[in-house]
This record gives structure tokens, C-alpha cells and sequence, in this order.
């Protein structure tokens, strides 16, 4: 079991991968399948290639996104969740189904505060 609050830790860099700013999207975009690299790039709006390409590597590296090399001209990469990878992407649908429900909640506050920063 791995300390994520020891800045020694190796989980710390797994921590950093799947909660940076687009580690968790591209999971969750893989829960429902397979998907061409375009595919998930459109499928997740703001991400540049470059930044899709550097992210997907990781998550690969670390075991929890599959990469598919289909031999044809051009060749066609696809990428999936692992087993390791599906069981986190259902962990954290739990965070993004929270975050759907609470957004206008969230939003609330945050003009509330605002408002009071305001009133100062």
C-alpha cells in the first residue's frame, strides 16, 4: 500500500497522472469503449493533440489505458481501458457523477462569496 501524502511516494506520480487536468476525462471517455485517437479528442473538448498524445502515454505506461496498433496504411491506433483501468474509471464516475449533480451548488457559492468579497 502506497502513502500519497509522502512526497517520496511512487502512487504520488499515479495521483498526479489519473487527476491532472486530463487524465480523468480521457478515462471516463474510454468507460464506454474503444475510441480512435480523433474520437477522443473531439469526445473531449479544449485537449490539444500534443496534450492527448503526452497524457495518453502516461496513462499507458502506467497500465491503466490499452494502445491498439491495427497493421493497415495508415496504421490505426485505438485506445481502451485495461482491467486496472476500468476499475478506476468506475471509481471515479462516482467523482464526476457528484460534481454534475453539485455543479449549480458549487456555482452558488461561489457567487455568494464573491458578492460578500464585494460588499467589504
Amino acid at each position: 500500500m502506497s502513502d500519497a501524502f509522502n512526497s517520496d511516494c511512487p502512487g504520488r506520480t499515479v495521483f498526479t497522472h489519473v487527476t491532472s487536468r486530463w487524465g480523468m476525462l480521457i478515462l471516463a471517455a474510454l468507460r464506454a469503449g474503444p475510441l480512435r485517437f480523433y474520437l477522443l479528442r473531439d469526445r473531449i473538448g479544449g485537449i490539444s493533440e500534443k496534450m492527448l498524445s503526452q497524457n495518453l502515454r502516461e496513462l499507458v505506461r502506467d497500465g491503466l489505458v490499452h494502445r491498439e496498433v491495427e497493421p493497415s496504411v495508415p496504421p490505426k491506433v485505438s485506445y481502451s481501458l485495461t482491467p486496472l483501468g476500468e476499475g478506476l474509471a468506475a471509481s471515479l464516475q462516482s467523482l464526476l457523477s457528484w460534481i454534475g449533480a453539485h455543479t449549480t451548488d458549487v456555482i452558488a457559492a461561489q457567487r455568494r462569496h464573491d458578492a460578500a468579497l464585494e460588499h467589504r
